[in-house]
């Protein structure tokens, strides 16, 4: 601060003191102090000069402070503006969006049903076939059990009761022109026909290798009999008492059986359900023989069961006695449709034929036929 006085400073050269300089007294100093009025009126003065400087940029400020909340209001309104229009492109795009997934969507849902439903068709055909295959293939082999069973049985008695002949070993018993007529008397030890013997195969299993003829004649099952058949099938049985076998007796196999000489008839229809008795082919005349009271067994012109003069090609043993009745061809057929019949239910007792209830049902009928046929006189004709 400068002191007002024209005093030299210290240190200064003397042409610089010397110069006069105008100057302003600002304030009190030390040398010169101002007195209290004079600092009120100073005081004063300022404050005035603050208050018209205060009156002066009060409008101006109001003036700016208005003008740039404007701006601000709408730099940010146009910066809202611009965000939602930003916003509302990008929601119309999803919108878009949405709209070609929920297309996909159904078309892909529309796809799925139809594929479903077509491979459930598919599935569906599929089971069809396959039952329709298998319940083919099942009756098959059901028919192909069968058959294979009465071909193994037919086998099992060839096998047991049929004497084996060879070109280089001929069974001069089985072909009899062979015998010179010298020795055409039967040979000790002579084969044994049982009831089961081949000869009575191709009636009991018709299924194997014979050829069916056509059948012409109508079929009604009875329902009183196919009831007692099919109680008698779940426990096969021999026993006579059972009510289907009873109705056979009664019926078919006693009246069959029922000859003119009735110890014979007796013996030989025990020997038919014992399954002991031979049929043989008549080989030689002068074979001995066991006589029958009133009847002449001695001679192959007169049958042993009827007692009629008739050329007789077969006898019959009963058991193991070496004992023969020559029978006629008549009382040979009677003999054998009962013997069928009986081989036919002891093949069924050993479960031998596997066949539904219906088939071996007309199968008996019709061995009973054939029972009753020959009960009637009705016979194949021998060649």
């Amino acid at each position: 601060m400068w002191s007002g006085s024209s005093q030299q400073d210290e240190g200064l050269p003397v042409g610089l003191s010397a110069v006069s300089v105008p100057w302003k007294n600002l304030g009190p100093s030390k040398g010169n102090r101002e007195t209290p009025g004079d600092l009120e009126e100073a005081s004063a003065s300022r404050e005035e000069t603050r208050g018209e400087e205060h009156s002066a940029a009060t409008p101006l400020d109001v003036s700016r402070l208005r003008s740039s909340s404007m701006e601000i209001r709408e730099k940010g309104s146009e910066f809202l503006k611009e965000e939602l229009y930003k916003a509302q492109k990008e929601l119309n795009l999803k919108d878009e969006e949405c709209e070609r997934l929920r297309k996909v969507r159904a078309q892909l849902e529309q796809e799925l049903e139809e594929l479903t439903a077509s491979l459930f068709e598919e599935a569906h055909k599929m089971v069809r076939e396959a039952n329709m295959k298998q319940a083919a293939s099942e009756k098959q082999l059901k028919e192909a059990w069968g058959k294979i069973d009465m071909l193994q049985a037919e086998v099992t008695a060839l096998k047991t009761l049929v004497i084996t002949s060879t070109p280089a070993s001929p069974n001069r018993e089985l072909h009899p022109q062979l015998l010179s007529p010298t020795k055409a008397g039967p040979r000790k030890g002579h084969s044994r026909h049982k009831s089961t013997s081949n000869s009575l195969c191709p009636v009991v299993c018709p299924t194997a290798g014979r050829i069916p003829t056509p059948d012409k004649e109508g079929k009604e099952v009875d329902t009183t009999l196919f009831a007692e058949f099919q109680a008698w099938k779940t426990s096969p049985t021999l026993d006579k008492n059972c009510p289907f076998l009873e109705r056979v007796y009664r019926e078919d196999v006693g009246p069959c059986l029922d000859f003119t000489v009735q110890e014979l008839s007796a013996l030989v229809r025990a020997a038919v359900e014992d399954n002991t008795l031979t049929i043989e082919p008549v080989v030689s005349q002068t074979l001995p023989t066991v006589k029958v009271p009133t009847v002449d067994c001695n001679s192959t012109n007169t049958c042993a069961l009827s007692g009629l003069a008739r050329t007789c090609h077969h006898r019959i043993r009963l058991g193991d006695s070496e004992s023969h009745y020559y029978i006629s061809p008549s009382s040979r057929a009677r003999i054998t449709a009962v013997c069928n019949f009986f081989t036919y239910i002891r093949y069924i007792q050993q479960g031998l034929v596997r066949q539904d209830a219906e088939p071996m049902f007309w199968e008996i009928m019709r061995l009973r036929k054939g029972m009753s046929l020959a009960k009637l006189g009705f016979f194949p004709q021998e060649a």
